[in-house]
């Protein structure tokens, strides 16, 4: 099957299937119940309703108005395709709704309206004011796109930005900022030829113009040639503001000398010879989709050194829109902003070109694997899935709204208004700041076994930015630097960290000997130690702890728990300190939810239950969380005399005796446990109050099994997992983990020990 053959029928089985379209609409609110169907609706909505008729500023607090965006088309000039009609438009307006629910959590409807006549439709628009907290013109073709922005704006209390027009043009101007900033020239300095005359090019140019470029350094070419003064044919007043006072009449004729072309027109409209008469590393844009002006390897052929955009995805650099219109929107919406001007929207530019000046996010290059996204030529603008975007690019935003003047709801603290919008992206923000504010009081150094691992250089990347603590990896210093350079990292082996060598290291002998001496008796020949501290970087990692030269360690990215625990056990595992159970966090779209133990016992004794619980208990409270803890097992209550469950309850008996100071219940199966109505009726005088937050279970297969089918079909994010009992001086994390969660055990680690277990 031809390859454009495969992919329409696979974009329309995307449509089609399972449901036609890409949105729908969920209730925030529950409706169970009479009384819940009272307040959701009559009588009790008239409360609110009288709340918004007394002052309509409250709509943003009982309605969702406040992040509620309209995306509006009469389909009059949609992507490539021209004037298709509103009704075509649908499937395009809808996916611009997703991507601002996916980028920015901004609820959106699509509105598609079958209207040419650019007045009569920007009386429909205004008209929708009172329904929307900020409005997205969409694919309507110019001039008529600029009539219908300008009369919404001028009538609307609200955000109105045409995205073909502005969007654009910010995304081109980051590019555009970052590609100068490799070529060594400044906006004024350049010569600028640009083609295209339609809402994009005018505003890009337009944009430029407030960058920096001189007005006359531009030279506006369309289908018709150069704009040029007296010239009737084809003309607006958008196009007249470029028009040059010459005799020169084509592209070709005022292509010469040119720093940077700037194409949103056609497919072949630059041509090789014309790229071989501008300036020496000319930066080009050619945004023209889905063929550009000029293909990246034509140009190349004359110009090697060429800095090159284009619109598709399949070549670097993509001016994509949605780098803007979804955090500019939301920045604006958070701030009541009556409007978006033009310091909003420099603000914007200015943050997004920084971003992609500041090292790649992990989490970007986990999602364009294979991709070199290091600043430079190839890399101007940061991937679309970064998701440091929503809190750089809207807190810029938000920021120069109020300083403007057009906020109407300011935010006291931009700081924390940042730190919100990266919890929307990074679910373990909110959970996880405690622990980095504990892990802040001190400097601890944490060793990471596998010190050669990707994630593990970019956590280590991202702990010397964001903490105080001190990575030391272990692995061949050769190997880490190249692959620091080959992933855009600018950390460096032993300038910014320690580096363990297996290979070679002057405590080597150190270090055989100490891990001789504490495994002599065990049956380990001095032969073994020297093979072991050559090749098994766990033991490695322990015996640095164990002398002191690190305060804790972090490893199993790759290979069983159990194997990297044996090491760790033999080592560290000495006086008070012995492995009690494993720990995760599962972070779920209601709340945190803690599971143990599911790694270490397979079938935990009732003493090794007890001591699960109570360590639990200890790192649950490391969260700001009180711990809810039930004892979970196929018995209920007693109903089963044998297995688990007698297990479980002299774990109870344990606790009883001891006296603890956290809540605990059991043994229970899991729906009692999370259910606080149906535990009540099968045992009135429980002694828990509300749903558990932690399931200690009696077999690690049930543990084990309920945190991964969390983390599949839950859509759970996994903590950990903790390794309690040793006092946090090693943590073996799974395979699975990310940079994220690799920063956030570091963090765990890096908190002072005190009284945690």
């Amino acid at each position: 099957m031809p390859e454009n053959q495969s992919l329409r029928d696979a974009a329309l089985a995307y449509h089609r299937h399972p449901k036609p379209g890409k949105l729908e609409i969920r209730a925030t609110k529950p409706l169970a119940n009479g009384r819940d169907l009272a307040r959701a609706y009559s009588p009790g909505v008239a409360e609110a309703c009288l709340e918004i008729k007394a002052d309509a500023a409250t709509a943003s607090e009982y309605t969702a108005r406040g992040n509620l965006v309209a995306v509006v088309s009469n389909g009059s000039a949609v992507l490539g395709l021209g004037n298709i009609g509103a009704l075509a438009s649908k499937p395009v307006m809808e996916g611009k709704a997703v991507l601002f629910k996916k980028f920015a959590g901004i609820d959106c409807f699509d509105i598609e309206v079958d209207e040419t006549d650019p007045e009569k439709l920007a009386d429909i628009v205004c008209a929708l004011e009172p329904t929307f907290g900020a409005i997205n013109l969409e694919d309507i073709k110019a001039p008529d796109c600029f009539i219908v922005e300008k009369l919404c704006r001028e009538r609307m209390g609200i955000p109105v930005f045409h995205d073909d027009q502005h969007g654009t043009a910010i995304v081109v101007g980051a590019a555009a900022t970052n590609a100068l900033h490799v070529a060594g020239k400044r906006f004024e300095d350049i010569k600028l030829v640009s083609t295209g005359g339609g809402a994009a090019g005018i505003a890009c140019l337009n944009l430029l113009v407030k960058l920096g470029v001189k007005r006359e350094n531009i030279w506006l070419c369309d289908i018709h040639g150069l704009v040029y003064e007296g010239r009737t044919e084809d003309m607006n007043p958008a196009k007249a503001a470029f028009a040059q006072a010459t005799d020169l009449r084509t592209l070709d004729d005022v292509i010469d000398g040119a720093d940077m072309f700037l194409g949103l027109s056609g497919p072949g409209v630059l041509k090789p010879e014309q790229v071989a008469r501008m300036t020496d590393a000319p930066i080009i844009f050619a945004l023209a989709n889905p063929t550009p002006e000029i293909l990246p390897d034509l140009a190349r052929e004359v110009a090697p050194n060429a800095i090159i955009a284009t619109g598709r995805s399949d070549f670097p650099n993509q001016v994509n829109n949605v780098l803007c219109f979804p955090f500019i929107f939301r920045g604006a919406l958070d701030v009541g902003a009556t409007t978006i001007n033009s310091e909003m929207e420099l603000a914007c530019v200015d943050g997004i070109a920084k971003l992609a000046r500041a090292t790649t996010s992990a989490e970007a290059a986990a999602a364009y694997k294979g991709e070199q996204l290091t600043f430079g030529a190839d890399y101007l603008i940061p991937k679309p899935f970064d998701p440091r975007l929503i809190g750089v690019v809207s807190g810029a935003v938000a920021e120069a709204a109020m300083k403007t003047g057009v906020a109407t709801r300011p935010i006291a603290d931009l700081d924390s208004y940042r730190q919100r919008l990266e919890q929307s992206v990074f679910r373990s923000a909110l959970l996880m700041r405690p622990v980095f504010e504990a892990a802040a009081t001190a400097s601890r150094r944490i060793a990471f076994a596998e010190g050669e691992d990707e994630r593990v250089l970019r956590a280590a990347q991202a702990i010397l930015e964001e903490t105080t603590e001190k990575p030391i990896l272990i692995g061949r210093p050769e190997v880490i630097e190249a692959r620091c350079e080959r992933h855009g990292l600018t950390i460096r082996p032993d300038r910014d960290f320690e580096i363990v060598n297996p290979e070679n290291d002057p405590r080597y002998r150190d270090y055989w000997e100490t891990y001789h001496g504490l495994m002599a008796r065990r049956g380990v020949t001095p032969d073994i130690a020297r093979a072991i501290m050559r090749t098994n970087t766990t033991a490695i990692g322990a015996v640095m702890v164990h002398r002191q030269e690190a305060d804790s360690l972090i490893c199993g990215t790759f290979g069983e728990f159990r194997w990297h625990l044996k090491y760790i056990s033999e080592v560290l595992g000495r006086g008070d300190y012995h492995a009690v159970g494993a720990l995760s966090m599962m972070i779920l779209e209601d709340g945190p939810l803690f599971i143990a133990d599911t790694h270490v016992h397979t079938a935990p004794e009732p003493d090794a239950l007890a001591e699960i619980a109570t360590g639990a208990a200890r790192h649950v409270r490391r969260f700001g969380i009180e711990p809810n803890i039930a004892f979970c097992g196929q018995s209920q209550f007693g109903n089963q005399p044998y297995g688990s469950g007698k297990r479980l309850r002299e774990a109870m008996d344990i606790l009883d005796a001891q006296n603890g100071d956290f809540c605990y219940e059991g043994e229970m199966n899991i729906d009692a446990a999370l259910d606080p109505d149906l535990r009540a009726r099968i045992l009135p005088d429980n002694r828990m109050k509300g749903a558990a937050n932690v399931l200690i279970f009696g077999h690690a297969d049930a543990a084990s099994g309920v945190r991964n089918i969390l983390k599949m079909k839950g859509n759970g994010l996994e903590v950990g997992p903790i390794l309690m009992g040793m006092g946090n001086r090693a943590h073996i994390v799974s395979p699975s983990i990310t940079t994220r969660g690799l920063l956030n055990m570091a963090a765990i680690a890096g908190t002072p020990v005190a009284h945690y277990g």
